[in-house]
């Protein structure tokens, strides 16, 4: 399998190879997803039993850094490192480097949530995740090793208008670290080019406004290639991709000032879409979505409508799997559209700020539990697993290279449009039914819904759409609906093709049985 994985790498386009700007998916799949506070073992096995079958493309994981240990463990306590050592509530540094083979042979990329711009804030007896100690308050972490030194001068961020203050002084009492320097340099090249070494495809870069593009340029600049032994191009440069929060207020501190040669984490899409989904904007407006709505270009641009800090600090604007009908809906457009790299959210339940993942009394991490519906349990929300979101990485992958066509609206929150003649999609954003008849992108045939439904034994287990012989196709979606999106893609149900490929599938058993001594199955995911 792992052969297999490398061959499609080898083959597969080096666009943007001179940058930090391809993920380096594996031919025929797309969207990363992150699972957020996840065990290293358990994103293991998720890579190879649901992302790598259903089409995801990759996972980002957690910080990987040693954290702080913090009273009542909150989830921002993993974004206050102590040191560079690869041990945290997620698991040890060897089950790390086992799942991140186990999930490149899946075809399922890893990159690592990374923590560049600072170490913790000040505690009393500070001691991390793997027992390292600091002296926090005297900048002391010893298991580094960092001093006063190799941080900026203590100050706090009090005017983003101000380039210097947001990049030179401590994010909320962090202790900013000084990139300019290069001791810290090399800390921080060698943490990530060790997890190049085992195979993981990049990193995002957290808290990177805080920091000065040209220290990010110099650190970028020494990083390894991707490991071609673990199945990538040769001379493929890491994916990086940068927070940098700017919802477009005209602050000292811009995305566009980080474009350069990596991608950047387009806040506003999230913003706009949600408003938009939420009733504040009419959906018609999404006719010319990307750019033109002040947004990074397309290639720069890692897209998401939530993600773990917006969920818990943009309030009602945002939305997140609390509002899960107009949720689904909003992420459904976002992989629908050929605008940016998507990422989708997996979540965890939470009813205050500081709510850390599900844990037992000892404060471990408890595994999710899988439902019989595919669905997870155990406080864990796990978006990925809903039928409507999977689906549409499996549109997103069905309709691959085709752009945006056929655009309707009703001049109001319904929409439509195609994706070349590979895939269509609708929108019922307004109080009232739709029902329409439109004409098709997509050959003759009936095809199901994959919002509503699956394609099992030859049915449509949800919705169906018949695209008739003068391309007319009939859509409908009523307003009191669960799902207020239909979506159909190429490969429309035909029971004769489908007991045609049935009875290959036996014939070519019944040939094996006979000329084979014996045959070893294994199960593919790419």
């Amino acid at each position: 399998m792992f052969a297999i994985v490398a061959l499609f790498a080898l083959l597969s386009a080096a666009v943007g190879s001179s940058t930090h700007k391809n993920p380096h998916y594996v031919p025929g799949h797309d969207t990363m997803v992150h699972l957020f506070e996840w065990k290293w073992v358990d994103i293991a096995r998720e890579c190879e039993e649901f992302l790598g079958p259903h089409g995801f493309g990759g996972v980002q994981v957690s910080p990987l850094q040693e954290n702080i240990v913090i009273q009542n463990r909150p989830w921002w306590e993993r974004y206050q490192p102590i040191s560079y050592h690869w041990v945290t509530r997620s698991g040890s540094k060897q089950e790390f480097i086992e799942m991140v083979r186990r999930c490149n042979n899946a075809g399922v990329r890893i990159y690592i949530d990374t923590i560049a711009n600072h170490m913790s804030g000040n505690y009393p007896n500070a001691f991390g995740t793997g027992q390292s100690k600091a002296d926090t308050y005297n900048f002391e972490y010893g298991a580094v090793p960092y001093n006063h030194s190799h941080f900026h001068k203590l100050c706090a961020i009090t005017n983003y208008n101000d380039a210097a203050n947001v990049r030179n002084c401590e994010l909320t009492g962090l202790h900013d670290l000084d990139q300019g320097l290069e001791h810290v340099r090399e800390k921080i090249v060698n943490f990530m080019n060790e997890a190049i070494d085992i195979g993981v495809a990049g990193f995002r870069m957290d808290a990177a406004k805080h920091m000065w593009p040209a220290d990010l340029k110099v650190i970028y600049s020494r990083l390894k290639n991707l490991a071609v032994g673990h199945g990538f191009p040769r001379d493929a440069k890491p994916f990086i991709y940068q927070e940098v929060i700017d919802y477009g207020n005209h602050e000292a501190v811009s995305k566009f000032q980080y474009n350069e040669v990596a991608v950047v984490t387009e806040f506003k899409h999230g913003s706009e879409i949600s408003n938009s989904f939420r009733g504040n904007n009419l959906l018609k407006w999404f006719v010319n979505w990307g750019e033109k709505w002040g947004l990074l270009p397309s290639r720069d641009a890692i897209v998401f409508v939530d993600n773990h800090d917006t969920q818990r600090s943009d309030g009602p604007q945002i939305l997140t799997y609390k509002s899960s009908k107009i949720y689904k809906m909003a992420v459904a457009f976002m992989l629908s559209q050929t605008y940016g790299i998507p990422r989708v959210m997996s979540s965890f339940e939470f009813q205050d700020f500081n709510q850390g993942p599900p844990q037992d009394n000892h404060g471990n991490i408890v595994s999710p539990v899988i439902n019989a519906d595919n669905t997870c349990g155990k406080g864990w929300v796990c978006e990925h697993r809903w039928r409507q979101i999977y689906n549409m990485v499996r549109f997103r992958n069905a309709v691959n290279g085709t752009g945006v066509t056929n655009w309707w609206d009703n001049a109001s929150n319904q929409i439509a449009f195609c994706r070349g003649n590979a895939g269509f999609i609708a929108f019922n954003g307004d109080n009232y039914d739709m029902k329409v008849t439109l004409k098709s992108c997509l050959p003759p045939g009936t095809y199901c819904d994959v919002i509503t439904g699956n394609l099992e034994n030859g049915r449509c287990t949800g919705k169906s759409v018949t695209v008739q012989h003068n391309g007319d196709m009939y859509v409908e979606i009523s307003s009191h609906q669960d799902d207020g999106v239909l979506a159909i893609h190429r490969d429309p149900i035909n029971p004769e093709k489908h007991r045609r490929k049935q009875n290959d599938q036996i014939l070519s058993t019944v040939w094996l049985l006979k000329n084979l001594r014996f045959c070893t199955l294994t199960r593919s995911y790419v």
